[in-house]
């Protein structure tokens, strides 16, 4: 972090013991955008999250949110939960059940603190698009309407940060995807800094603006989304739903067979298109298992319409110790790759070799 970044970011430094576990972490992160922990259940992510908020009192501690230390023993400073100007949204959306929405909402506005430059409560009831609900209980709202509710609520407090710990884990399938969008409007028009506790990859790859990824109770990796996800030393982001995210602008659509071209730089991809607009920015995510390499273009007609070139930056070997993990700069953009050992041995993959990319599907997520 810059000077600039430490005046306005977040210093997270703490050490906290329960039992066998020990959360031990030494990060500065930026002050802005959607800072997404990503790590295994039991490595520390909601343990951290508690900590942020003064739920509970690590050791040896220094946490400062934009710049305002909330801990700092040094100094012998603690500012107790209900002190800390955040919002915390759990897993469940805990609301009260013998208020309407328009009462949970107000009990929120209740602990806004007084000075708040404010969020206008009605426009985060247009925002989440609840203005219908104001007058239901609880008990008549869907899994994800709660969840949507439960944001407001936090936000109505006038928080400096929005703390979520696995927002969407109790919802199934189809009420996640409805309130993903939601939480991409926030990040997009509130510009309230939030940090956001998931073990999804495709919910990382999504709304992440800064990724932290947490093994164990240490730090394995932080850093920007797209740089940080492409990590293929850190076995967290091994797995099945090892990725990259590329960011970039649909330049064309071609609507006879329902595609559309979107161009970042260091190449384009042709992806399904869902009526998107052409100049739009939006994000691509690119699986591993899903990008083959070549060590020379494509001779004759392939059923593989996106092909790249690219650098190897990286080989190392896989989950599995059949598998190898290839990372590889196309451009500015990052790539990973997740081959057959037998394959990068026989195409002689190392590092600085120029190969092409054949990306098999990719698929937009924003």
């Amino acid at each position: 972090m810059t000077a600039a970044d430490a005046e306005t970011g977040h210093r997270l430094r703490l050490r906290c013991v329960r039992g066998t576990f020990t959360l031990d972490v030494d990060i500065g992160l930026p002050g802005n955008g959607i800072t997404a922990v990503f790590g295994p259940s039991g490595c520390g992510k909601t343990t951290l999250l508690r900590c942020v908020a003064g739920l509970e009192r690590p050791q040896d501690a220094f946490i400062a949110i934009g710049g305002t230390p909330w801990q700092d023993d040094a100094r012998g400073l603690f500012l107790p939960a209900w002190q800390r100007p955040l919002g915390y949204v759990f897993q469940e959306a805990s609301l009260f059940d013998h208020l309407d929405v328009r009462g949970n909402l107000a009990y929120g506005l209740r602990r806004a603190r007084a000075s708040a430059a404010g969020i206008a409560l009605d426009g985060v009831v247009e925002l989440l698009g609840i203005g219908h609900l104001l007058d239901r209980r609880p008990h008549a709202l869907s899994g994800g309407e709660r969840q949507r509710i439960a944001i407001a609520r936090a936000l109505a407090t006038q928080p400096r940060i929005l703390l979520l710990d696995e927002p969407l884990a109790s919802l199934d399938l189809p009420r996640r995807r409805e309130i993903l969008p939601w939480l991409q409007k926030l990040r997009d028009e509130l510009r309230i800094p939030m940090l956001y506790v998931t073990h999804a990859a495709d919910e990382v790859a999504r709304l992440a603006d800064h990724l932290v990824v947490l093994e164990a109770g240490r730090v394995a990796a932080s850093g920007p989304l797209a740089a940080t996800l492409a990590r293929i030393d850190i076995p967290g982001l091994r797995g099945d739903e090892a990725a990259a995210v590329l960011e970039g602008t649909v330049e064309e659509r071609a609507t006879q067979w329902h595609l559309a071209r979107v161009a970042f730089r260091g190449g384009a991809l042709w992806i399904a298109d869902s009526g998107l607009a052409v100049g739009r920015r939006v994000r691509v995510r690119v699986l591993a298992r899903d990008v083959s390499i070549a060590t020379q273009p494509l001779a004759g007609a392939s059923s593989i319409q996106n092909v790249l070139p690219c650098v190897v930056q990286e080989v190392l070997p896989g989950p599995h110790a059949s598998q190898a993990m290839v990372r590889l700069a196309c451009g500015d953009a990052l790539l990973v790759a997740r081959i057959t050992a037998r394959a990068a041995d026989a195409l002689v993959l190392a590092p600085g070799l120029r190969v092409w990319a054949q990306v098999k599907s990719a698929a937009l997520v924003e």
